[in-house]
């Protein structure tokens, strides 16, 4: 196997341990609306994740060195964040997953994959975490377009791959879920999350 393709695997393993927004949002989701949906705001993480290869590759690096432009994404992002977090604590009751194999609404899906692309995407340490992969590949010499391409690939791919099997695992264990657990979840992850969107803006206020 490619040695670049192998490292990018291993760097993919490396983003999917870390938990975050990120983390927490599958596994609510896929309790919640089950693992179709779930598979969709996986979608939005990676279309994120992808753009932010493009522009991290192709010159903007050098923003993660403008303190306007990380305090900005940085104060966006946690309000966003804690929007996301209310919405969780104020929930009255969780909906289960509709059954009979109906499929999802498409404004359903649309919802879904803009709320994993805005969780992911306004959170400036996966910004920061491309541009130090940009940076690396830089580095890399000897690496030619196709080295890059399997790196980048090896990353993204691991990451998605995850990110399905953490939903997938999850909705396996939904028969153990009863509505009153379901409420204390989406509680803690309201929680979690404002907790990640204050941090955001106070790591924004220090910079």
């Amino acid at each position: 196997m490619n040695a670049a393709l192998i490292e990018g695997i291993s760097m993919g393993l490396v983003l999917s341990a870390m938990i975050g927004p990120v983390f927490f949002t599958l596994i609510q989701n896929s309790l919640e609306h089950g693992f179709r949906r779930t598979a969709v705001l996986a979608l939005g993480i990676l279309a994120s994740d992808s753009i932010y290869v493009i522009v991290t590759y192709f010159g903007i690096r050098f923003l993660a060195d403008t303190t306007l432009f990380e305090q900005v994404l940085g104060y966006v992002g946690g309000l966003i964040l804690i929007g996301f977090g209310l919405i969780s604590l104020v929930k009255k009751r969780a909906d289960r997953p509709s059954t009979g194999g109906l499929s999802i609404s498409k404004i359903k899906k649309r919802t879904a994959f803009a709320k994993g692309f805005s969780i992911n995407g306004v959170n400036p340490f996966v910004l920061l975490f491309w541009i130090s992969i940009a940076s690396l590949v830089y580095l890399k010499s000897n690496w030619g377009t196709s080295d890059i391409l399997l790196y980048y690939s090896g990353i993204l791919i691991t990451v998605f791959s995850i990110d399905l099997l953490k939903a997938f695992i999850a909705k396996k264990l939904a028969h153990l879920v009863t509505p009153r657990l379901m409420q204390i979840l989406n509680k803690v992850v309201g929680l979690i999350m404002v907790g990640f969107g204050i941090r955001l803006i106070w790591w924004a206020s220090m910079n």
